[in-house]
C-alpha cells in the first residue's frame, strides 16, 4: 500500500470536512473550557453510521455466540478485521488528531478499551448487559489500571484490592489515577487485585470488573487541569467498601481477564499511536510550510533560510516514515499477521518521538507567534507530549523492544 485508494480518500474528505465544522469551531471550548466531548464525538458517530455498523456487528456476533459458535470473525468486527476495516479505523484518528488528539483518546478508551474488552473476555450476559452502549457511545466507558503510586509498574505497585465476601461477592476498596473519561464514566473496567490471605502483595492475582456510576462506594472526581490533551477528561476513582457481585467480574471468573487481558489491551493502543502522531505531523508540517512562504525577515521569506529549510525537510521525513508505518500496519492487518511486542513497541516509540520533536520544531518556526494560542502549534506540541507517557513511556518501549528481541519476558 503506497497511498489510500479512492475510497478511502473520499471518506479522508467527509471526515476532513465533518472536523472542520463540528470540531474546528468548538476547539476552545473542549480543550480549555471544560466542555466535554461527547456530544461532538456522538454526533460523528451518527453522521457517519457507525453506530448502525456497530449495532448490526454486535448482533451477529451475539447470535453467534448463543448457536454456540464462540469464534470472533472479521465480518463482524471482532478477530483482527480486515485491511478495509483498519483503514476505515486509522482515517478519523488520523483527521481527529490534526485538531484535537485528545477526542481520539476519550472515544478510543470508551469504545475500543472498555467495550473492547467486554466483547473479548465478557460472558454472554455481560455482553448483552454493557456492551452495546459503549461501542456506540451512547454511554462512556473508561478503562482503570493506574495507579497514584505505580507509574509504569502498574501490576507490582497495584493498592487497589477485591475481598471476598461470602460465596458470591467482593468488597473492593483502593483508587485510581489518571483514568481517561474518569469523570463522566457510565461503564468502568476496573482492573485490581485480588486480596488473598498468605499470598505476598507482587504475586496477588489481578482480576477485573464490570462497575457502573452511582454505585455505592464509588466516586469519581472531577476532570483534572493537564497540560494537553483538554478535550479528553481525565480523573481520579476512588473505592471505598464497594460491593459487587460475581456477576460483574469480567469474564466470570478471577481468571478471564487478568495479566494477559490487560497486557493485550496495551497493545491494541500502540498502532493507534501512530496514526495520531501522523494526524499531528501532517498538520505540524502544514502551518510550519504555511508560515515559512508568508513570515518575511530581513526582506524575505523565513522559508529561504536553510536553517528553516531544514526543519522543514525533518519534519517531511516524520511525516513519510509515520505513513509507512500506518500503511504497513494496514497491509499486515489485511493479511492476517500480528505485529511482534517488538514492532509494535517500535512503532509507539517512534511515533511519540516524531510527533514531539516536530510539534517543538513547528513552534520554533512560527517564533513568538507560535508561543501564542491562536498559533495552534503550541497545542499539538503540549498535546504531543503525552504519546511519550501513555500507554508505556518511552523508556518502557525500549525495554519492550530489547526484552522481546532478546526473548526475555
Amino acid at each position: 500500500m503506497i497511498e489510500w485508494n479512492e475510497q478511502q480518500r473520499m471518506i479522508q474528505k467527509m471526515v476532513r470536512d465533518f472536523v472542520a465544522k463540528e470540531v474546528v469551531p468548538n476547539l476552545d471550548d473542549i480543550e480549555y473550557n471544560g466542555v466535554p466531548p461527547y456530544d461532538i464525538l456522538r454526533k460523528m458517530i451518527k453522521t457517519f453510521g457507525m453506530d448502525v455498523m456497530a449495532t448490526q456487528n454486535f448482533e451477529k456476533r451475539i447470535a453467534r455466540e448463543k448457536a454456540g459458535d464462540q469464534a470472533p470473525r472479521e465480518d463482524d468486527g471482532e478477530g483482527g478485521g480486515s485491511g478495509e476495516q483498519a483503514a476505515m479505523t486509522m482515517i478519523p484518528i488520523i483527521e481527529l488528531s490534526r485538531h484535537a488528539q485528545g477526542l481520539v483518546t476519550a472515544m478510543g478508551v470508551s469504545m475500543g478499551l472498555a467495550g473492547g474488552a467486554i466483547m473479548s473476555k465478557g460472558t454472554l450476559a455481560q455482553k448483552e448487559r454493557w456492551a452495546l452502549p459503549l461501542l456506540t457511545l451512547e454511554k462512556v466507558g473508561a478503562w482503570a489500571i493506574s495507579e497514584p503510586n505505580s507509574g509504569s509498574d502498574a501490576f507490582g505497585q497495584m493498592k487497589t484490592l477485591a475481598r471476598r465476601d461470602g460465596n458470591d461477592g467482593y468488597v473492593i476498596n483502593g483508587s485510581k489515577t489518571w483514568i481517561t473519561n474518569g469523570p463522566f464514566a457510565d461503564t468502568i473496567i476496573l482492573i485490581c487485585k485480588l486480596d488473598e490471605e498468605g499470598v505476598e502483595p507482587r504475586d496477588r492475582k489481578i482480576v477485573s470488573f464490570i462497575l457502573d456510576s452511582g454505585m455505592e462506594g464509588l466516586e469519581q472526581s472531577k476532570p483534572f487541569k493537564k497540560m494537553g490533551i483538554g478535550s479528553s477528561p481525565t480523573g481520579e476513582l476512588f473505592f471505598s467498601d464497594l460491593k459487587v457481585g460475581a456477576d460483574r467480574l469480567l469474564g466470570g471468573s478471577e481468571t478471564a481477564y487478568g495479566r494477559s487481558g490487560a497486557k493485550a489491551t496495551f497493545m491494541q493502543e500502540r498502532a493507534g499511536v501512530a496514526a495520531m502522531a501522523l494526524g499531528m505531523v501532517e498538520r505540524a508540517l502544514e502551518l510550519s510550510t504555511a508560515y515559512a512562504r508568508d513570515r518575511e525577515q530581513f526582506g524575505r521569506p523565513i522559508g529561504d533560510n536553510q536553517l528553516i529549510q531544514l526543519k522543514l525537510a525533518k519534519m517531511e521525513v516524520a511525516r513519510a516514515n509515520l505513513q509507512n508505518m500506518v500503511f504497513r500496519y494496514i497491509e499486515m492487518t489485511a493479511a492476517g499477521k500480528r505485529m511482534t511486542l517488538a514492532e509494535a513497541s517500535a512503532m509507539k516509540l517512534y511515533a511519540a518521538q516524531a510527533a514531539m520533536e516536530v510539534s517543538t520544531e513547528a513552534v520554533q518556526i512560527h517564533g513568538g507567534y507560535g508561543y501564542m494560542r491562536e498559533s495552534r502549534v503550541e497545542q499539538l506540541m503540549r498535546d504531543a507530549k503525552i504519546l511519550q507517557i501513555y500507554a508505556g513511556t518511552d523508556e518502557m518501549q525500549v525495554i519492550a523492544i530489547a526484552r522481546d528481541l532478546i526473548g526475555r519476558d
